[in-house]
Order: C-alpha cells, then structure tokens, then sequence
C-alpha cells in the first residue's frame, strides 16, 4: 500500500483555499492536522484530503465532518 504525503501548495490547490483559511480549518476541527515528515516539513495524507473534499462535495454538515476529522485522526494511530 503506497501512501502519498501532499505538502501544503498542493492541498490548497485541490481544497480551492487560502493558507489562511486552510489553518482557520484546522484550528475549527474542520480539517485534519498535519503530520511531520521532517525537522521543518508537514503535509497531509492524499487519502484524507480526498474524503475531507468528496465529503464538502456531498454538502455534508459541519457536523458530520468533524467527526470525519476525528476518525481519520484516530485512524493515523491505528496498527497498519
């Protein structure tokens, strides 16, 4: 199982969002925290930017997504 690790330019570019309001995401529990793949680098998992748009796309409530956020946070601590 391949895992792809999207640095910030290319989750904005496919969330259609300002940096900004990428991290306003985050901070509201609307968007998964960053993972640390260095001293000074983060990026997001390719899976969970998927579901958190596919997600937005079936006009799902605030609600409903934030629990897709925990879940997928939950999910990053699990055995593989």
């Amino acid at each position: 199982m391949t895992l792809t690790i999207l640095r910030l330019p290319a989750v904005l570019a496919m969330r259609a969002r300002s940096r900004s309001a990428h991290y306003l995401d985050i901070q509201q529990g609307m968007f998964t925290r960053p993972v640390q793949i260095g001293l000074r680098a983060v990026g997001w998992p390719a899976s969970e930017v998927a579901a958190l748009n596919a997600a937005r796309i079936a006009g799902k409530p605030d609600a409903e997504i934030r629990e897709l956020v925990a879940r997928l946070e939950a999910a990053r601590k699990a055995p593989a």
